[in-house]
């Protein structure tokens, strides 16, 4: 049930299908969360998918926090 609210908020909030999530998701999963490169990629994806465009700083900032293990615990809350 909490799954399926999260996913309910995410498409609400993005207009992003949960089949979408999934999949990114199975992208990270199947590829190193660690890499730089993959986590490019899924940036400039949701980018795409949400025709929406960041800086190159805050893409940047974003990488930055993945690599370093500060991303929130609790991703619900950020919904």
């Amino acid at each position: 049930m909490f799954k399926d609210n999260l996913f309910k908020k995410i498409e609400n909030k993005t207009n992003i299908n949960k089949e979408t999530i999934i999949n990114l998701a199975d992208k990270l999963k199947k590829n190193n969360l660690k890499d730089e490169t993959t986590i490019r990629e899924v940036i400039q994806e949701l980018c795409n998918l949400t025709g929406k465009n960041i800086s190159s700083e805050k893409e940047d900032k974003i990488i930055k926090a993945i690599l370093n293990d500060n991303v929130p615990k609790n991703i619900d809350k950020m919904f």
